[in-house]
């Protein structure tokens, strides 16, 4: 099975102690279905593909995705995706955070101190729900970080002309006003570039999902 291609961004390969990731269109997989279907074709690329770029031995946490404004925190890989979450927390190396997205923004944050990451599904309404200010908030509750300390990456997504809503301009805003300074955007549409990403809107929801991921990189051995 050939992997997905996949795409990084600088601002995160700067870090040493992270490893992040953005899984583009799979080539070769059906994907005109409904999403539990069109998931479960892509699962065995996108965790092989995964393996190949390093998180081997990191399983996957998912989220719930359901559009809202809740932060959960993971120490431990979850059994299935965790109801209601929009954006997850960690300061375990021993999973990898995973948000899938399909027009939606992915949102990577990353305290440069290496105590704590999160990824963040931040479509329309989890936007305007503010689960970027949420998941600032959480990390300095949870792990003492404090924005001046995070630096945030938005992924690709959605944008106008495709879009009636800038959904990566209202995020950039929301999380300088929380007080980040390091905020990143790729500018890159996924609704401009059917070759490379699965886009909602432009095939009228029946497509896969692009896969963000995001883990701490595990210590080296002693041994």
């Amino acid at each position: 099975m050939t992997a997905c291609p996949a795409e990084s961004f600088p601002r995160l390969d700067a870090l040493p102690f992270l490893r992040a990731a953005f899984l583009q269109r799979c080539p070769g997989v059906d994907v005109a279905t409904d999403r539990e279907t069109a998931l479960a074709r892509l699962n065995t690329i996108h965790r092989e593909t995964a393996d190949s770029l390093g998180f081997q031995d990191q399983p996957f946490a998912h989220a719930g995705q359901v559009h809202g404004a809740l932060v959960a925190r993971v120490e431990a890989p979850p059994a299935t995706p965790i109801a209601g979450a929009d954006a997850l927390v960690t300061s375990s190396p021993g999973i990898c955070l995973a948000i899938y997205v399909a027009d939606c923004a992915a949102v990577y944050f990353a305290d440069k101190k290496g105590r704590a990451i999160a990824l963040a599904h931040s479509g329309k309404k989890g936007t305007e729900l503010g689960i970027v200010p949420h998941t600032i908030a959480t990390l300095g509750r949870e792990f003492g970080v404090a924005p001046a300390d995070l630096v945030i990456q938005i992924g690709p997504c959605i944008r106008p002309p495709h879009y009636e809503v800038d959904i990566a301009a209202a995020i950039l805003q929301q999380a300088r006003e929380a007080g980040v300074n390091d905020v990143q955007d790729c500018g890159i549409c996924t609704a401009s570039d059917p070759d490379h990403y699965y886009s909602y809107r432009r095939e009228k929801g029946r497509t896969g999902r692009l896969l963000a991921l995001l883990a701490l990189r595990p210590p080296l051995s002693s041994s």
